[in-house]
């Protein structure tokens, strides 16, 4: 009996071993048979195109008149009238003040009676050397009387030079009188009103005048990044060293910009040791007078171009301890997180300085389920359009 039942207990240990073994084979072979459905991966991808770039910013600049005149005197005198209307717009050589010119119409009277005079009394003289001068060969006068006939001759010639100069000072005074814009613009408001007595040794101004139809544009930003913007402009320009003619967009406060454009003229030597910044100065025509003299705007210039820039939509960047990374598929689908150096974030696109190549497949989208070296399927992401157009930030 005790045979039987070890046989027995034989039996079961090894049906339940064959069991066992069975189930894992089993088990061994469901896994290899899901591993082997799995699907390789499917992303979206794109490849990379060199684009042209050109990259802008916005920076504070203040309205500066071309020209401006402050209209004084030349002459001492009482103001008998204004001749023209406050804030309006006056031609070079138009009448501004009219000073009382009786004063210096009577000096220049006096001047005319003292020319006269000297040309009566050379006339006398010049008479008295043609009747001497045969006495003198017949030896009926002596040397020393002609010779002083010729020198009061001679005097009074040279008062009639200055007559003639005392007269033409004179009438200048009254011609002075007459106060007239020395350039055309816009004239601001009187500073002296009629029967105001002015002089030409006066401090303050008449009046101003300012030429704004065409205006300066006194842009300030960082020396630290000036001079990729006059690269910039210099390669904007036609290469020219000193980024004479690029075009610069000039903005209301809002951002909206004005119908007009400016020129740049030339970029500041010196540094502002208070505040670090640099001047450049743009030409802005202004026929609708839109930017007055003093006011705040924004000008849109450019910070730096870029002939073949290389750029990738920004949710294709992943970072890992800090260093950006792109999926990148080589020649046989196979994925590799690549290392890149990131530039400027324009409108949803990173330009990639280095780590990139023109003509790598870059990964968009599908990126969670990859590893490095993983065999990939791929399919065009959606129409990708680099920023050829000017951009702003």
């Amino acid at each position: 009996m005790k045979k039987i039942n070890t046989c027995v207990c034989s039996g079961l240990h090894i049906l339940i071993i064959s069991l066992l073994v069975g189930c894992h084979q089993s088990n061994q072979e469901d896994k290899d048979e899901i591993e082997l459905t799995i699907p390789t991966p499917l992303v979206s991808t794109i490849k990379v195109e060199p684009t042209p770039l050109e990259i802008y910013e916005t920076l504070p600049g203040r309205v500066m008149a071309v020209r401006t005149a402050d209209i004084r005197p030349q002459v001492t005198g009482i103001i008998q009238q204004r001749l023209f209307k406050q804030g309006a717009e006056v031609k070079a050589g138009q009448s501004l003040f009219q000073i009382d010119p009786a004063p210096f119409v009577a000096e220049a009277d006096t001047a005319k009676a003292n020319l006269l005079r000297a040309q009566v009394t050379f006339k006398l003289a010049d008479d008295k050397v043609t009747r001497l001068k045969p006495l003198l060969a017949a030896d009926a006068i002596s040397r020393q009387d002609y010779d002083d006939a010729v020198l009061l001759r001679d005097q009074a010639g040279a008062d009639i030079a200055v007559a003639k100069a005392t007269l033409a000072r004179r009438q200048l005074d009254v011609t002075f009188a007459n106060v007239t814009a020395p350039i055309s613009g816009r004239i601001e408001q009187a500073l002296v009103s009629e029967g105001t007595l002015v002089s030409s040794t006066d401090t303050s101004p008449m009046a101003r005048i300012q030429q704004i139809d065409q205006v300066f544009v006194d842009i300030r930003r960082p020396a630290t990044s000036f001079q990729a913007t006059r690269e910039a402009l210099a390669a904007n320009s036609a290469g020219e060293s000193n980024a004479s003619g690029a075009t610069i967009e000039i903005l209301h406060s809002n951002g909206q910009p004005y119908p007009i454009k400016g020129q740049a003229l030339f970029s500041g030597i010196n540094i502002d040791v208070s505040t670090g910044d640099v001047l450049l100065r743009v030409l802005v025509d202004n026929p609708q007078r839109l930017l007055l003299p003093g006011m705040f705007i924004r000008a849109k210039v450019l910070h730096s171009s870029y002939q073949n820039a290389l750029m990738v939509p920004q949710q294709a960047v992943m970072h890992l301890s800090g260093v950006p990374h792109v999926w990148r598929i080589d020649e046989k689908n196979f994925a590799h997180f690549q290392p890149i150096a990131l530039g400027e974030l324009i409108q949803g696109q990173y330009h990639i300085q280095d780590g990139i190549e023109v003509g790598d497949i870059i990964v968009i989208e599908g990126m969670d389920r990859l590893q490095d070296g993983m065999l990939v399927n791929q399919h065009p992401w959606k129409e990708f359009d680099a920023p050829s157009a000017p951009v702003t930030h």
